[in-house]
């Protein structure tokens, strides 16, 4: 039965025709159709914008630091005022300062002439008195003083005081040469002799003096006292007793020269005057 069998082909199934080609709904090169825009019908949404919080401008270091600067200036300057003015009150308290009194007890005209060229050769001999009241503060004179004698704005003659020390409640008096010469006085002495026949000449004393402190056994700061004496006399007649008819002596005390200067100068007081410091 297996000789009877035979094979037959099978024919093979053709594919099932392809579909013609339509018409385009919408022609080459448009962008829309009947249904309208896509993109119309459908927008798309709107970029997401990332927001940034607002942080506020922070002020240059710079700044900051010259605030602080001047903060630490005018910290620092108050409490120096505050310690010195500490200072001076425990000074004032525990040391009662006074202020030395001066006094122009005499005066002497060695030279006074006129001279061929009508300049004016002046000397005068003066005494004048220092007295310190203070019982704790002595005084030294220093170097650098300055006396003048002056005549309606003329300078007559200057001079020097001499370098000591003035121990506590002392008095002193001074025995000083002063010297000085005028270019062209011819109408400075028609000026003297008229003011001569009234019997009142005015002069006028100015003394300019560098001096330091002494608290105990302990030299402070160097201090300039500034003197003016007013003086009127009744002659200027050389050779001659000269008769002081009045006198004022004015002083004040300018900024000190040098602040807080303890044994700068190498002079130091003989026995007497430590002797005076001592008492």
């Amino acid at each position: 039965m297996a000789d009877h069998q035979r094979v037959h082909p099978i024919e093979a199934v053709p594919p099932p025709p392809e579909p013609k080609p339509t018409a385009p709904l919408m022609s080459r090169g448009s962008s829309r159709s009947e249904n309208g825009d896509p993109e119309r019908n459908h927008p798309l949404p709107p970029p997401l914008h990332r927001t940034i919080p607002y942080a506020p401008l922070k002020p240059p270091k710079r700044r900051n630091c010259c605030k602080k600067c001047l903060c630490w200036t005018i910290s620092l300057i108050l409490l120096l005022i505050l310690i010195l003015g500490i200072l001076a009150a425990i000074i004032y308290f525990v040391f009662q300062p006074k202020i030395p009194k001066y006094s122009v007890d005499a005066l002497r005209i060695t030279q006074f002439n006129l001279a061929n060229d009508n300049s004016l050769s002046a000397t005068f001999n003066v005494n004048i008195t220092a007295r310190n009241p203070n019982r704790k503060i002595g005084i030294y004179y220093e170097n650098g003083s300055h006396l003048s004698v002056w005549y309606t704005g003329t300078k007559l003659c200057e001079g020097s005081l001499p370098k000591f020390y003035q121990g506590h409640r002392n008095t002193t008096v001074l025995s000083l040469v002063l010297a000085g010469q005028t270019r062209d006085a011819t109408g400075l002495l028609q000026s003297l002799q008229a003011d001569q026949q009234t019997g009142s000449i005015p002069l006028n004393l100015r003394a300019r003096v560098p001096v330091r402190i002494r608290l105990g056994r302990l030299r402070l700061m160097k201090w300039r006292f500034l003197v003016r004496c007013r003086l009127r006399v009744d002659s200027l007649a050389a050779d001659n007793v000269i008769r002081i008819r009045d006198s004022s002596c004015s002083k004040w005390n300018s900024i000190p020269i040098v602040c807080f200067v303890i044994d700068t100068f190498p002079y130091e007081p003989g026995p007497e005057e430590e002797a005076q410091a001592v008492d």
